[in-house]
């Protein structure tokens, strides 16, 4: 992975630059929740610990559109604690808060647990079909779902209809001159649940999802994260939910829902 086309550059302390592919599915100008929600993570990631810890929840709060634009990050320790912390992060455009997240961090232990029932881990994951074909490109312009990640299916399709089940890649750095971490890499990718599993067009609806929650047991292992991604909308209510189960290579390893706002374009 190298440092061509990353999500975001540093523009000096605390202050990130947005590139091409950062870009969203619904406005050119505006960045994709995916690579906020990772840029987020890896600043409460790099809040100062103890000891060893994992972030076990984090939840993104997509406040307003985030500009391509220069971002100003703040970030700080909630709640501190030895077994449990609470983190905060947030990007400003100017004086203006675009998004901010709350991630709880818990104490990583090793742990002896006596033999557990066999579906204790988790479901094994989908297998992870070999490289397809082109993927057809969507969207007008450069942005992180098209350029971004690299999808395979097992079911479904982007802008079909309907469940499906996706391996994704991202495909260069949250931070140039940076490697991504495990945790990173699923944040930047779990923003797709309402992506890939629609149930209404693309060309008549929006279904925006203003914010997301993941839950992780685990960072993941490798570069490939699995959506199983089901998107509900009950009729006359312009309200919806996207649920996906994650997963790595080993099994299943979290769980991604996001409210969504639906209207008419």
């Amino acid at each position: 992975m190298t440092d061509v086309d990353a999500l975001f550059t540093t523009e000096g302390a605390d202050v990130f630059m947005p590139g091409p592919r950062a870009r969203g599915p619904w406005d050119a100008n505006a960045l994709h929740g995916g690579p906020v929600a990772a840029l987020l993570t890896r600043l409460v990631e790099q809040l100062p610990a103890d000891g060893p810890m994992q972030v076990a929840r984090v939840t993104v709060e997509l406040l307003r559109p985030a500009p391509v634009a220069l971002l100003r990050a703040t970030s700080s320790v909630l709640r501190p604690g030895r077994k449990l912390q609470l983190l905060g992060a947030s990007l400003w455009a100017g004086e203006t808060e675009v998004a901010r997240a709350v991630a709880v961090r818990i104490r990583s232990l090793d742990l002896s647990i006596p033999t557990l029932p066999a579906d204790a881990a988790g479901e094994p994951a989908p297998a992870l079909p070999a490289v397809q074909a082109k993927q057809r490109r969507t969207g007008d312009w450069d942005a992180f779902h098209n350029e971004g990640v690299e999808m395979r299916f097992v079911k479904g399709y982007f802008q079909d209809s309907g469940p499906a089940t996706v391996w994704m890649r991202l495909c260069q750095p949250v931070v140039a001159g940076e490697a991504p971490t495990q945790t990173q890499r699923a944040m930047a990718v779990a923003d797709f649940g309402n992506g890939v599993s629609s149930i209404i067009s693309w060309d008549d609806h929006v279904f925006i999802n203003p914010e997301l929650t993941v839950h992780l047991v685990r960072p993941p292992t490798g570069e490939w994260v699995c959506l199983d991604a089901h998107t509900y909308i009950p009729p006359n209510s312009g309200v919806g939910l996207a649920e996906s189960a994650l997963y790595d290579e080993h099994g299943r390893i979290g769980r991604a829902v996001q409210a969504l706002l639906v209207d008419r374009r």
